[in-house]
């Protein structure tokens, strides 16, 4: 009997991470596939069948497809899944099932994890799997805070309901380029207020409140103190956030494995000069700091909560042949070396941010999809210190 049904980008998450036996076939074109894929936690089966190869080649494109195995198919918007869901049944596969919403309903999939829950105040890390990224969620009595929101708005906003909570506050780390950034929607939404470096946003058209370096942010009763502190590099304007003296939600500014590219602007001597900087007074810090990045690279980052967070002192050694560098002219040889050119999207993405331009919301589903290209050397050549 074909059993062919939707599913959605939360079911396939909780399938890959609990290693369920599935295997996720992919019917967009070979060049769409190879720019944007599923990835998960642990290794799973993945196949790219194109919906034109069933078509037209229907008995050979089914042989593809493993025997006695659960499929799971995905598409760009859904019609394809699911059009091609149905073929297998009439060739005795029984376990079909096609993702709603298509592969920017895995773009856009946020899930929660809690970081800690401490006297007065749960911090909540939401882990976006389709961009490698992560925001942030502090919530302190009835009161909710967020940091480098997605503009998945109804995600937090439904998040912050089921706690008790209203969104007070969005803090922005820096200006993003790899996706289109939300606090300026729950500004909108919730009625929150905006805080950003203004070395980043001077001359934006929002109304957002400029940060001060070193000051410290609270909650209207109770709850920890945030202190912004400044780390430019990855942008002029970068800021990092260290909660209840901490944790150190660093943005693009420390990754668990690689920091922050400086190039994305354009000016990668100047802001290189500007990263290094910051990275001698990163040493300096805490090395007990628990980092919380923006990005990470792999999934064997995360730990075994699948949480992304390491002490600073394990990060710092972890990219230890970049934290060593001792002159800021080696150090710029080193961006130099390992500069690539980044996505076309992402200065669009950075002037809608700015709210310079705008998209309607096909365009930001095409700009926003994809993963980050935001670390100094993810796909770098192997450097030595």
């Amino acid at each position: 009997m074909n059993s062919v049904f939707p599913y959605t980008a939360r079911n396939l998450y909780d399938w890959l991470t609990s290693g369920e036996d599935v295997v996720v076939v992919d019917v967009r074109n070979e060049k769409e596939f190879a720019r944007f894929k599923v990835e998960g936690p642990r290794p799973f089966p993945l196949l790219n069948i194109p919906y034109f190869d069933f078509m037209e080649m229907e008995r050979e494109s089914v042989a593809r497809l493993p025997r006695g195995k659960r499929l799971r198919f995905i598409c760009a918007t859904e019609a394809s899944a699911k059009y091609v869901a149905e073929i297998p049944g009439k060739h005795g596969f029984n376990d079909a099932g096609y993702l709603t919403g298509g592969i920017s309903s895995w773009g856009n999939l946020l899930v929660p994890r809690r970081v800690a829950a401490a006297a007065g105040y749960e911090l909540y890390q939401f882990i976006r799997p389709g961009k490698a990224s992560c925001s942030y969620g502090l919530v302190a009595g009835e009161e909710m805070m967020l940091f480098d929101p997605s503009r998945n708005v109804e995600f937090y906003l439904d998040f912050a309901d089921r706690k008790n909570a209203r969104i007070v506050k969005s803090f922005e780390t820096h200006l993003q380029a790899d996706y289109i950034a939300g606090s300026r929607m729950i500004a909108e939404r919730a009625g929150a207020e905006f805080l950003a470096n203004e070395a980043d946003f001077q001359g934006a058209k929002i109304a957002y409140t400029p940060l001060r370096d070193g000051r410290r942010y609270g909650f209207s009763a109770g709850g920890p103190a945030i202190r912004a502190l400044f780390t430019p590099g990855h942008t002029p304007g970068s800021t990092s956030y260290c909660i209840d003296d901490t944790f150190m939600l660093s943005g693009d500014t420390v990754f668990i494995r690689s920091i922050g590219r400086p190039d994305l602007g354009g000016r990668a001597e100047e802001w290189s000069k500007l990263l290094f900087a910051t990275m001698q007074a990163v040493r300096r810090m805490d090395p007990n700091l628990v980092v919380l990045p923006g990005h990470f690279i792999a999934w064997d980052e995360a730990d075994s909560e699948l949480v992304f967070r390491c002490p600073l002192g394990e990060a710092i050694r972890r990219n230890e042949s970049i934290y060593a560098m001792d002159t800021v002219d080696r150090f710029i040889d080193f961006i130099k070396a390992n500069i690539r050119p980044q996505p076309e999207e992402y200065a669009r993405i950075r002037r809608i941010n700015a709210n310079l331009e705008q998209a309607d919301e096909e365009e930001q589903e095409i700009l926003d999809i994809g993963k980050n290209e935001c670390a100094a050397s993810a796909y770098a050549r192997l450097q030595t210190a």
